[in-house]
């Protein structure tokens, strides 16, 4: 597989890469990132394979992500080479309701505060990060419908939602004739297989792409942790955040122990590394 070999995502005619640059590392602010001059490089490196799909959010590294990836494509006058993907949903201001969520409000500012970080007029696919549980859906499809009409960004997708809130979105978008979600961006790994359920024939029957997220499971998946007693130890983001309240970085289980064992023996077979038969598996 090649960055280089194009497809289509979901039923439109955007052409990206079939591997998307991630770029939520990119920054030091949340103790997990990477410097500038290595976030170039690995920019790079990726843009000279072929890749054309960068993906990051408004709170990626308090905002530095952006900041970056918006200067590493500037500088390589590269805008419109790129597919540009962003978020929106979480919080930018403690004590203000309306700085965070789906409503229309909030969608805006998000957005202003993007174009401004990225130094971009448009975003060519913009991410609801999270549903809020809150902000009606139709608000929702509304907002971005008029965005696309707008000019200021080109298709829009789903993060980290229910496949029925998917589901309903998409209904209401063909019954009032408005611009439908592309992509869904959800967790999907070797160890993280629920969206098999609902989410993966939902966006088959529908014609939405899928984008999958932490398909190393947070470098789980690379075999970089070694078992210790209950739990596991090795450095990055699993050992620094084992103690997170969030269950995305809760991955030293048993079931996921033996998921490992048995991709650590399939990757030997082949004379490959775990992350790349792990990668291989999700992409296919």
């Amino acid at each position: 597989m090649n960055a280089s070999d194009y497809v289509t995502l979901g039923r439109s005619g955007l052409r990206v890469s079939p591997l998307c640059l991630g770029a939520m590392t990119f920054g030091t602010e949340w103790g997990l990132g990477v410097e500038e001059d290595a976030s170039r490089a690995i920019f790079d490196r990726y843009i000279e394979r072929g890749g054309n799909f960068v993906d990051t959010a408004d709170g990626y590294n308090a905002g530095t992500s952006e900041v970056w990836t918006g200067k590493f494509i500037a500088e390589r006058k590269l805008r419109d080479r790129v597919v540009l993907a962003t978020k929106f949903t979480f919080s930018a201001e403690a004590g203000n309701p309306n700085a965070g969520g789906n409503g229309r409000k909030n969608i805006y500012r998000a957005l202003q505060g993007s174009l401004r970080r990225l130094q971009t007029d448009y975003i060519d696919l913009y991410w609801l990060h999270a549903w809020d549980t809150a902000t009606p859906i139709e608000e929702v499809v509304s907002t971005l419908n008029d965005l696309v009409r707008e000019g200021k960004i080109r298709h829009y997708g789903f993060s980290n939602t229910p496949a029925w809130y998917v589901a309903r979105a998409h209904t209401i978008a063909e019954k009032e004739a408005k611009e439908r979600l592309i992509a869904l961006q959800l967790e999907y790994s070797l160890v993280e297989r629920n969206i098999e359920r609902e989410h993966i024939p939902a966006a088959q029957q529908l014609g939405i792409g899928l984008c999958p997220w932490s398909p190393l499971a947070s470098g789980f998946l690379s075999g970089k942790y070694k078992r210790e007693g209950g739990t596991g130890r090795g450095e990055g983001r699993l050992e620094t955040m084992k103690n997170s309240p969030n269950p995305v970085f809760h991955k030293f289980t048993e079931h996921n122990w033996r998921v490992l064992d048995a991709l650590t023996s399939v990757a030997q077979q082949l004379g490959r590394t775990p992350s790349q038969v792990a990668l291989k598996w999700v992409a296919t």
